[in-house]
């Protein structure tokens, strides 16, 4: 049997397994957080299940999260769109990215309370893994996924909605991501960015820059846009998101 084959078979097996004294009121309070009743339970007890906890071939968040992550993406391009007909490409971007981040979407699982659900394995549990970031989005994305699964598409976009809409207030502000950049890679490389302008392409009225972003001689990303100021800016996002990915990484450890 292929392990997707071994892991599906054991999602959709009853599981004894003992849960957080606090996992049977989970059907109660997420699903009233995320207005979704689930017909397969099983899939809302992996969606809640720390890959620490269990075995290899065991049932867990990840392929869920790996599955949530691009349903959330869908489904708040959609709904930004029809929030907002006329804002323009760019201010839509921003705005799908201040809301589709591991900080954001942290925040909104403490704010439904995901943490104390989680079945964690006792080195994840004795680390503060109920509080880690990383978990809680990794969590919420898993749980979005759980929901197109069991439900299908509509009922994932009308959970995303749920959660966030009342979030969404107008197009994004901009946000400086080289200042950000620069506290953090001083907090955590002790080094500054250091920005390389390494293409420009484009005729004199349409140019295209690209940049690259170096701290303390490693590369975390690069970045375009339709000036320089704009392509380093593109790059301290991507190694924004690097840095906070990676810490996330190491929290899982």
């Amino acid at each position: 049997m292929s392990k997707a084959r071994h892991w599906l078979a054991a999602l959709l097996e009853p599981r004894r397994r003992p849960r957080p004294p606090t996992f049977e009121h989970a059907r109660t309070d997420l699903e009233r957080a995320l207005d979704y009743h689930f017909k397969n339970p099983a899939l809302l007890n992996a969606a809640l299940t720390h890959p620490s906890a269990v075995g290899p071939n065991e049932p867990h968040y990840e392929r869920l999260e790996f599955l949530g992550d691009a349903v959330l993406d869908l489904a708040i391009a959609d709904l930004l769109m029809r929030r907002f007909p006329d804002a323009k490409e760019g201010q839509l971007s921003k705005q799908r990215a201040s809301i589709v981040n591991g900080r954001t979407l942290a925040i909104k699982a403490q704010e439904i309370g995901v943490g104390a659900f989680l079945l964690l394995g006792k080195g994840e549990e004795k680390s503060g893994g109920r509080e880690k970031p990383s978990i809680l989005a990794a969590a919420l994305e898993a749980l979005i996924g759980a929901i197109y699964t069991d439900g299908g598409l509509e009922p994932a976009h009308h959970a995303v909605e749920t959660l966030i809409a009342d979030d969404i207030d107008g197009p994004a502000v901009e946000r400086d991501y080289k200042t950000e950049l620069q506290e953090s890679a001083y907090r955590r490389f002790k080094a500054p960015p250091v920005y390389e302008l390494i293409a420009t392409r484009g005729p004199d009225h349409a140019r295209h820059f690209t940049t690259r972003i170096r701290i303390a001689g490693r590369e975390l990303g690069t970045g375009e846009g339709a000036s320089k100021k704009q392509s380093e800016q593109a790059a301290a996002h991507a190694a924004l998101d690097w840095i906070e990915k990676d810490l996330g990484e190491q929290q899982q450890r």
